[in-house]
């Protein structure tokens, strides 16, 4: 019997250019751009679900290990949409010939406007601040939240500032359901582009869309594997990380530093929703600049602030929102709240109480128990740079707790020697990053069956 294709565990700065010239020299394929928009009713509330699919001129015709068409559902993590993941889609479809659906977290999209373009800032004069937007056309109103300064997370963060919502408006409730709508939504919608009998899918998602994608690998019965690159594990393994001692790991010329912060269990509630400002580029910038040029780039620290604003204005247009913690980190108290303040407005018994809490807590956390769908084979990666992960947190919190389940999927590590979090982003000889080499080895890894179950 031939030997099972692993990949590699290191790809050096050659290999990544040598993978960015021959993805280069492929033929590009011309591909169509499509939005679908689309309404599903979810805990007694409708909610509108935007993604995007792209897919070679004429359909896409790429095969995989198991006979089925390749489909790709890519999300994007932070504060983004869509576009965040525009490099992934369009290189998928255009060089490998994939269909790929881009989705946008439920509240993220611009419903107001075709070009999905957020208008202003975050935070404006009048001290009202950007809201999610569920449903078209259906706004969170000022007299339906309140704008809170939080420096407690001064060191990691710097001024946060926080939307909480007031009970009982309809902010207060669809912040309390949205996480069934990111489960049931993007069930939706590879229901609607990858039929069953057709495609194999294989899901990305960036940080912190990746606990969101895990949760769906095992709710949608073609998902066949988890394309983890830069991409946090389920909810309750990143929660894990942080009593480790954060994930940060090593960054060359930087020592991990326990504090009592890397200590705290997250307590985020569920009402909450983070606005976002140039401090969170600041703090990735921070970390990948010390990576890429050590302690002299302190020195620079004047031109350094100068790129983050500037960077920063051009993103307005993104959503720069966030309030999926509760998902991706596991906070257990909030997503019990939420899920008894769902069954209470839906006028649930004790019993299906029970059963919605127990629901939200399983977002979170693989499924489990007789006739449940095993979590896929997944394919680790992480960047030289990478903020958010290092090998080292893998080695010792990630991969032991994939290796714990049962049955334990088929996992694999591979540590790119370039790159940053945002694996796209150019580098000397590398203009692309080393997406080139990361969807180069995702197409060798379908071709060559890691990702089939025996």
């Amino acid at each position: 019997m031939p030997e099972r294709w692993n990949p590699a565990r290191v790809a050096s700065v050659e290999e990544c250019v040598q993978a960015t010239a021959a993805v280069a020299a492929m033929p590009t394929l011309e591909i169509t751009d499509t939005e679908d928009v689309f309404r599903v009713d979810v805990a007694g509330m409708q909610w509108d679900i935007g993604v995007h699919v792209y897919e070679p001129v004429g359909g896409s015709t790429a095969v995989g290990a198991d006979g089925k068409r390749i489909g790709v559902f890519l999300l994007h993590g932070g504060q983004d949409d869509w576009r965040q993941m525009l490099p992934f889609a369009t290189m998928l479809s255009a060089k490998f010939g994939y269909r790929v659906v881009s989705g946008t977290f439920p509240g993220r999209l611009y419903l107001q406007d075709p070009s999905r373009n957020w208008p202003g800032d975050t935070m404006n004069p009048d001290g009202t601040v950007r809201t999610p937007i569920w449903l078209t056309d259906e706004l969170m109103t000022p007299d339906q939240y309140e704008v809170v300064h939080d420096t407690s997370k001064a060191a990691r963060y710097g001024t946060r500032t926080l939307v909480h919502a007031k009970p009982a408006t309809t902010f207060w409730y669809r912040l309390a359901a949205w996480p069934l709508v990111m489960e049931a939504g993007f069930v939706e919608a590879m229901r609607r582009h990858f039929p069953v009998d057709e495609y194999s899918i294989y899901v990305q998602g960036h940080s912190t869309g990746g606990p969101q994608v895990c949760m769906l690998s095992q709710r949608v019965p073609n998902v066949e594997g988890i394309l983890a690159m830069e991409n946090s594990p389920f909810g309750y393994i990143a929660e894990s990380l942080q009593a480790w001692g954060g994930a940060l790991g090593k960054i060359e010329g930087y020592e991990r530093v326990k504090t009592a912060e890397n200590h705290t269990k997250r307590a985020d509630p569920f009402y909450e929703v983070n606005i976002r400002s140039w401090r969170d580029l600041a703090r990735y910038a921070g970390p990948e600049a010390l990576g890429k040029e050590g302690p002299a780039a302190l020195m620079r620290l004047p031109s350094l602030m100068e790129e983050i604003f500037e960077k920063w204005q051009k993103l307005l247009a993104r959503p720069l929102f966030k309030c999926e913690y509760v998902i991706t980190e596991d906070i257990q108290p909030a997503l019990t709240q939420a899920a008894q303040v769902t069954a209470e407005r839906l006028g649930l018994s004790e019993a299906e109480t029970d059963e919605m809490v127990q629901h939200y807590l399983g977002l979170a956390r693989e499924l489990t128990g007789p006739g449940v769908k095993p979590v896929p084979n997944t394919l680790f990666g992480i960047s030289k740079n990478s903020r958010d992960h290092s090998k080292e947190v893998y080695a010792e919190v990630v991969m032991p707790a994939f290796e714990a389940m049962d049955p334990a999927p088929r996992i694999a590590l591979t540590h790119f020697q370039a790159g940053v979090h945002q694996l796209w982003g150019a580098e000397p000889d590398l203009p692309q990053g080393i997406l080139p080499a990361v969807c180069r080895q995702w197409d060798q890894a379908i071709a060559e069956g890691f990702f089939l179950r025996n």
